[in-house]
């Protein structure tokens, strides 16, 4: 009988065997690659959240706080805002952003967004002297959501500068922009500043803007943006660009998709060193703390605490330039904050 068919069948299964042999191989090199910079990154957080904070990093009395609508259109009370300077009388909170969009698609705003405007900035006036309130306008942004605000249309941008103007006659002392996602290197969003710079100082209001996170490995955000169409993160340049031409900017540090306290806090304390480089002693820098408590991809509210953020701002301070006095940090958000979330913040950072 011939042998040459069994010959043939034990060949093939030998190259079979081999083919799958390198196909494990390739695989578990293209994971190691995509594994060991992980690991080693947030190896580097935990270490950034170890060590003591300096003495003396705490409230330079520049603290912010976003409060939600409700105070605006008619849900607050006189007794509410009673209670609200009750609450930040021994705080380190100095600005309010409350919510008074938001902006429509084509940078308009109508009156109708802020009935209530002028009885709130009166009253916490009257019963908190040397608050500041600033007027929080945002909305979703092209190219990302190309449904929404155009910013590459300078009659969308002028728009948007003559809904400043008109925001801060209603007596606003500020604007606080939060548009989003921006891309890094978004040079429409620079000239929309620089315009909003004119109104603002020739009113000796405050231009605020809420701002994304910094790459924490070089080009990280060119290369989420190519894999998943979200470019998440601003380079450092970008983000001094933007830190150059406003009176304060706040870092939006939560939403970070760390998965413990330490690495979350490991994770601030590099991101507020990041900002500090670049953000000019002019403008203040106030580093976003997590008044929320969601479960959504991107954030685990067991890991992303007031007190692992407190820690870590702490630390980046430390050790970038813990003298800064034009430092702070931003409590978001108001209505869905705990009496513990108050408390870490009293307690971690007011002292």
């Amino acid at each position: 009988m011939s042998t040459e068919p069994e010959a043939d069948t034990a060949s093939g299964a030998r190259r079979r065997r081999t083919w799958l042999r390198a196909l494990r191989r390739t695989a578990l090199a293209l994971v190691l690659l995509l594994l060991l910079p992980t690991l080693a990154a947030e190896t580097a957080l935990r270490v950034d959240y170890s060590g003591t904070p300096g003495r003396g990093t705490h409230t330079r009395g520049r603290d912010a706080l976003w409060l939600g609508h409700a105070w605006i259109d008619g849900r607050k009370t006189d007794a509410d805002v009673t209670a609200l300077a009750r609450r930040l009388r021994h705080t380190g909170i100095r600005d309010l952003y409350v919510h008074a969009g938001p902006l429509e698609h084509d940078g308009t705003l109508p009156e109708s967004a802020y009935p209530r405007a002028r009885w709130l900035i009166g009253a916490l006036h009257r019963e908190a002297p040397g608050i500041r309130v600033q007027a929080w306008l945002g909305d979703e942004v092209a190219p990302e959501k190309p449904y929404a605000m155009h910013l590459e249309r300078p009659a969308t941008r002028a728009a948007v500068v003559e809904s400043t103007r008109r925001i801060l006659a209603a007596g606003f002392q500020g604007a606080h922009f939060d548009l989003e996602p921006l891309h890094s290197g978004d040079r429409n969003y620079l000239a929309l500043l620089d315009a909003l710079h004119r109104v603002t100082g020739a009113r000796h209001a405050v231009l605020s803007v809420a701002a994304h996170q910094i790459d924490p490995l070089p080009a990280f955000h060119s290369v989420w943006g190519a894999v998943t169409g979200h470019p998440k993160w601003w380079s450092q340049r970008y983000f001094g660009q933007v830190a150059r031409r406003v009176d304060q900017i706040a870092v939006m540090s939560y939403d970070t998709m760390q998965p413990s306290q330490s690495l979350y806090g490991g994770y601030v304390a590099q991101q507020t060193a990041l900002a500090l480089e670049v953000t000019p002693d002019s403008t203040d820098l106030l580093m976003g703390l997590p008044f929320y408590h969601e479960n959504r991809i991107g954030h685990r509210a067991a890991a992303e605490t007031v007190p692992a953020a407190v820690r870590g701002v702490r630390l980046g301070l430390s050790r970038t330039d813990a003298g800064r006095a034009r430092f702070g940090v931003a409590l978001y958000v108001d209505f869905a904050a705990t009496e513990a979330d108050w408390r870490a913040y009293e307690e971690g950072w007011v002292r």
